[in-house]
């Protein structure tokens, strides 16, 4: 069995963020809800700054990306892990990323549970706003998914979304949550963007986040 040093993982490397609560995951500026709204929990999530190293935004490469900046996105960089997990594998023809948070510029827009009547003071992040960075997640899975195939012109179908919502206990619009990964994943695609889903309600993700999202893709 390969040990740390075989796979490229330093000895001393920092938590899984997203599971041990050290944020290393992909921001995008200016995209979503303002990063000032709905910080439930004290000042947003922010990537450390080693983490947000290894590259800025590339400019338009090819037909997906010219497609992405006629919509007024860009593809953020793609963060190197700090620990034993790296953000998408293929295996034959097929893409998995691991669960992307809505980073923006490195930091999480919102934190705290998603809920149905949510108000200013309440300490729940508006479904509106919520499938807003439903948005943002998809985004970030997209340049992981850029960074193990080269370009998005290779893929071929969109296979699968999976969406995980922080759920107040009486919030039960999951589904119209995840449509902001969905909706995107058309945008970019087309009919190749057309996919299998599930839209999954929990009581909590990593560094309180209050969505994640991650992605089946077939390429070529």
């Amino acid at each position: 069995m390969p040990n740390d040093a075989d796979l490229g993982i330093p000895d001393d490397a920092a938590p899984d963020p997203q599971h041990d609560g050290d944020p290393q995951q992909l921001g995008i500026a200016g995209l979503g809800a303002r990063a000032d709204r709905h910080r439930s929990r004290g000042r947003a999530r922010r990537l450390p700054e080693a983490a947000r190293r290894g590259g800025g935004s590339r400019g338009v490469s090819g037909r997906i990306e010219a497609r992405l900046a006629g919509l007024g996105l860009t593809l953020p960089a793609v963060a190197a892990p700090v620990a034993a997990y790296i953000p998408a594998v293929t295996t034959g023809n097929l893409v998995y990323t691991s669960g992307q948070l809505p980073f923006i510029d490195g930091a999480l827009p919102a934190t705290g549970k998603v809920g149905a009547d949510a108000a200013g003071g309440d300490g729940l992040v508006a479904a509106e706003d919520a499938k807003a960075y439903a948005r943002t997640a998809a985004l970030n899975a997209l340049a992981a998914v850029e960074s193990v195939i080269g370009s998005l012109d290779r893929v071929t179908r969109v296979v699968k979304v999976v969406g995980f919502v922080a759920s107040d206990p009486a919030f039960t619009g999951q589904p119209g949550v995840i449509n902001g990964a969905s909706e995107l994943l058309g945008e970019v695609f087309g009919d190749a963007g057309i996919h299998a889903r599930s839209a999954v309600g929990v009581a909590v993700l990593p560094l309180d986040a209050p969505v994640e999202v991650e992605l089946v893709v077939e390429f070529a």
